[in-house]
């Protein structure tokens, strides 16, 4: 380290979308306009949830608190983008920069749980239909959701303080648009080999585990939905899991192609609009992706997964009749 002439970093210029001034203001009345949307959906996801006592069903209490984390998460990152558009460029301190990577980190931890939950959620609807009540109760509810939380601040927390005991050095430009661990690393100078492997450890918890349990839970409900013997009775059983599958796959499809791909050769630009794609673009879509295929939030619907203890399953009994001859008698 001797003679080595270092400025370490105290402060960070982000400068995502800045190369263009002449296209900050339209950024920002895009981007701001993505913002209020996705509040707007969102909350107003979040208060039907609350008020319709139809809607008071595992699955809606899950999509209730997914809507309110894309709120929190959406916010950990605009508004500071709105700022380096409007300044073409903007500085945050290393404080400013961690809390900011902490939020991300937290919310879309939480993201990815909430999700890995309702497919599970989904798999017990479709495949053990007659245990739904007893799996799915409040108490089992509550605590999933406890737990998403707990897993989620656990993860940004060690991940926040492992890369932020990290010297940082020399050029303090982050070409991206938040506070993000790719771009932070590319900064640092001396030794980070343990770091990065205590991040990529608790990383494994979260993507990579959550992309497994939603890929068994979708192999079985496919393999249910191959037993049915109509193809209507197929069609209106996948179409329960149509809007989570597409949340799913816009989620982790952009992840997957951001974080667990060869870094090398890689383009800022590319990496800056797949990211606008899973901080803005999702969060935004969600509620529009929920509420279009669940007409439940139309009424027959909300009878499909339905809820409270002697009604539930009903309906989703029914495409399996063949299979479970006596299952209404059972519920009733």
């Amino acid at each position: 380290m001797a003679g080595w002439n270092r400025t370490l970093v105290t402060e960070f210029l982000l400068t995502a979308f800045t190369e263009h001034p002449e296209w900050g203001l339209p950024l920002f009345l895009i981007f701001l306009s993505f913002y209020l949307v996705t509040l707007l959906g969102n909350a107003g996801m979040v208060i039907l949830i609350h008020k319709d006592r139809r809607l008071h069903t595992p699955m809606y209490f899950f999509l209730g608190h997914l809507s309110f984390v894309d709120m929190c998460y959406i916010s950990a990152i605009v508004p500071q983008l709105l700022a380096v558009l409007l300044d073409h460029g903007t500085a945050i301190s290393q404080a400013r920069c961690a809390a900011q990577f902490f939020l991300f980190t937290f919310f879309a931890s939480i993201d990815c749980y909430l999700l890995a939950i309702m497919a599970y959620d989904r798999y017990v609807a479709v495949c053990r239909p007659l245990l739904y009540v007893t799996i799915m109760t409040q108490k089992a509810r509550w605590g999933l959701l406890a737990g998403a939380y707990g897993a989620g601040f656990a993860s940004a927390f060690v991940r926040t303080v492992t890369a932020f005991t990290l010297s940082f050095c020399g050029n303090n430009e982050i070409d991206f648009i938040f506070c993000d661990l790719p771009p932070l690393l590319k900064l640092t100078c001396g030794e980070s080999f343990t770091q990065e492997v205590v991040i990529i450890v608790f990383a494994i918890f979260v993507m990579p585990a959550c992309i497994l349990v939603i890929s068994v839970s979708y192999l079985f409900i496919i393999v249910a939905i191959m037993q049915i013997p109509s193809a209507g009775g197929r069609a209106k059983t996948f179409s329960t899991c149509a809007s989570h599958f597409t949340a799913v796959s816009l989620f982790f499809g952009t992840l997957i192609f951001m974080y667990l791909r060869d870094n090398s050769g890689q383009s800022s630009g590319e990496d800056r609009v797949v990211s606008v794609v899973y901080t803005v673009v999702t969060p935004m879509l969600n509620p529009l992706i929920y509420s279009l295929r669940n007409k439940e939030i139309n009424e027959e619907d909300v009878r499909e997964f339905a809820a409270p203890s002697e009604r539930a399953g009903l309906d989703l009994l029914k495409p399996f009749k063949s299979i479970h001859l006596s299952s209404h008698s059972s519920l009733q």
